[in-house]
């Protein structure tokens, strides 16, 4: 009667949206104030001035059915060459608007871009620990989800067994920078050892394999130390999917974009399967308004600096009482080891504090929890005695 395999993703919420919604739930019982939610990575400062005042100049200048009309299926070109050009001086890397296809955020970008490669018996590999949706937006392109180790020390990619794992098979290498849950950053030696194992690899396979990058964080990166750098000046067969919903606060927006190297053989071709994957998916173009809003604000940001603040006084406190944590160069979130094997167990645990943070085991690390710090600092400083009474019940301090 129905599909049975929608059926079960619609029926249960991820585990991510079922703490969210227990954590509304519980703040009706006992007052928002007295939860302690970092749980979900929804941005907590607000987007910059210039995003309302760009809708409001766009509203006021623009026709209204010019304004809220369709665009061209795959974006505005005005708003594709804009940001193509602003990516191009970034990076120094030539795109054009023509190699840029306008999505509903990240979530769409990435499932545009894997149904548009996908064949028969394809493997896309990522490296634990991943965002959790990677599991449904490629098995849901029909591909299998092949994950593979980080260090745990650095959660940076183990290359030797990458090298082992890629075979016939393998479409391509899905990866995430700064990384969802982690926060660490794939720096130039990491990306050139990453793409050098894939030149190698199809060649040795004579093959193409795809590098997708999946880059919704990209901005938000808190030390001067730390660069993030394009793959596409590495690797040719590379796709970045991108998102504004971190860096300019909109989320709930749903605005990004699909960019495809040129420098790859047949990339037209590719660039074509794209929009065809967008029109079998139903998307007929992004919208409108938001198109020109993010092209007028590309490269801006929200207040970085709350979110650093927010990291430093968490990280520092957490790792003074005793938890292992990951230092995040980047994102808002932070990965720390659980008191305890079982991190399910773990968070059961740290409810009783009122502390509410995601099992690693829902990122393919088990052992792990990830604590979204993009919440308000006074919700941070209030927590942190909680924090420090859970790391006492497991006598960290004292190891």
């Amino acid at each position: 009667m129905i599909n049975e395999k929608m059926y079960a993703l619609g029926s249960k919420r991820s585990s991510i949206r079922e703490i969210f919604e227990y954590a509304k739930t519980r703040a009706q019982e006992i007052g928002a104030e007295n939860v302690f939610d970092f749980s979900i990575g929804n941005p907590s400062v607000p987007a910059p001035d210039a995003v309302n005042e760009t809708i409001e100049k766009l509203v006021k200048e623009m026709p209204s059915v010019a304004l809220h009309g369709y665009t061209s299926a795959q974006g505005d070109k005005t708003a594709r060459d804009t940001i193509a050009s602003n990516y191009s001086k970034r990076f120094g890397v030539a795109i054009s608007g023509d190699d840029l296809y306008m999505t509903c955020g990240a979530a769409a970008s990435l499932t545009i871009t894997l149904h548009a490669l996908h064949e028969e018996g394809d493997e896309v590999i990522v490296f634990a620990p991943y965002f959790a949706e990677y599991k449904v937006f490629v098995e849901g392109s029909g591909a299998k989800l092949v994950v593979l180790s980080s260090d745990d020390k650095t959660m940076l990619p183990d290359f030797t067994a990458l090298k082992k794992a890629i075979n016939q098979n393998t479409k391509a290498v899905l990866i995430n920078s700064p990384n969802n849950p982690s926060g660490v950053v794939y720096g130039e030696d990491t990306m050139q050892t990453l793409c050098d194992i894939l030149k190698e690899k199809s060649a040795e396979f004579g093959k193409r394999i795809f590098l997708i990058s999946d880059e919704p964080y990209r901005e938000l990166i808190y030390d001067k130390k730390t660069t993030v750098v394009s793959p596409m000046r590495y690797y040719d067969d590379s796709i970045v999917c991108y998102s504004y919903s971190k860096s300019l606060s909109l989320p709930g927006e749903r605005i990004g974009y699909i960019a495809v190297n040129p420098r790859m053989v047949n990339a037209k071709t590719v660039y074509a399967s794209v929009c065809g994957a967008g029109r079998s998916l139903g998307f007929v173009c992004a919208p409108a308004l938001f198109q020109r809003v993010v092209a007028s604000c590309d490269g801006m940001t929200a207040d970085l600096s709350i979110y650093k603040r927010n990291r430093d006084l968490l990280y520092n406190a957490l790792t003074e009482y005793g938890f292992t944590c990951i230092y995040p160069d980047g994102a808002f979130y932070l990965f720390m080891k659980a008191g305890e094997a079982d991190a399910k167990a773990f968070c059961e645990r740290a409810k009783k504090h009122e502390l509410l943070f995601v099992a690693g085991d829902d990122f393919g690390y088990p052992g792990w929890v990830r604590i979204a710090y993009c919440v308000q600092t006074e919700q941070i400083e209030r927590a942190l005695p909680l924090f420090k009474a859970l790391a006492e019940e497991y006598r960290l301090g004292e190891k």
